[in-house]
């Protein structure tokens, strides 16, 4: 399946996931903390979508955000209606790197989370190389001696990211980063094979004789 490539050194901020009425608009996910500084009229949002998307490469242009049952809903330039609008779901928004973006908590760049290292238990096991974004939650690819490990950019697995000291912290379930050994418990018992069976001593080996006597004539 082809992976859509995120924006060099932008802020993913959303993502487009249904169509809304009949006249283009399309609820969104917000991955920003201040959508009312974000999603204002003007604002224009790089797209990450398949290169064979007729979005691809394009931007896009917010013309109102409105909210519908406490759900964010956009409106947007050339998106007319229901049949443009689902052309744009699974979309995922970026904004142009600003001065801002570090007042929004849990928000990093790509290109500052790439190459740091990577401590578990205050040991360090490998170098953050590439960060993979997806619809259900992004992946973090970690360069460690035994190959790429995939980890889930999630709170209960990377609790802490230190720009400034140059590390992540993970705390990954057991098999994440090893082999989980194998319980002796659940190893399958050897099976002997069955030898020969003994003779019953007591079988009588030679057929029956017929010990009665003939009739005297």
């Amino acid at each position: 399946m082809e992976t859509p490539q995120a924006p060099a050194d932008q802020l993913r901020v959303g993502r487009l996931v249904k169509a809304h009425g009949l006249k283009g608009a399309l609820k969104i996910e917000l991955y920003t903390d201040d959508p009312a500084a974000r999603f204002v009229p003007g604002a224009v949002f790089s797209l990450q979508v398949p290169t064979s998307s007729p979005w691809h490469g394009k931007t896009l242009e917010l013309k109102e955000l409105r909210w519908y049952n406490q759900n964010p809903v956009g409106f947007f330039v050339g998106v007319d209606d229901r049949n443009a609008a689902e052309t744009l779901i699974k979309a995922i928004l970026w904004v142009e790197h600003d001065d801002d973006a570090s007042s929004e908590p849990d928000a990093w760049y790509d290109h500052q989370l790439m190459g740091l290292k990577v401590l578990r238990d205050g040991v360090e096991v490998g170098t953050v190389s590439r960060v993979e974004h997806f619809p259900a939650q992004d992946l973090l690819i970690i360069d460690t001696s035994k190959g790429d490990v995939m980890v889930p950019f999630v709170g209960a697995i990377v609790p802490e990211v230190n720009i400034e000291a140059g590390t992540l912290t993970v705390t990954p379930p057991t098999g994440l980063f090893e082999e989980i050994p194998e319980d002796p418990a659940d190893a399958e018992p050897a099976i002997a094979s069955d030898g020969d069976a003994e003779p019953d001593a007591d079988a009588d080996s030679s057929p029956d004789a017929d010990t009665t006597e003939p009739n005297a004539g």
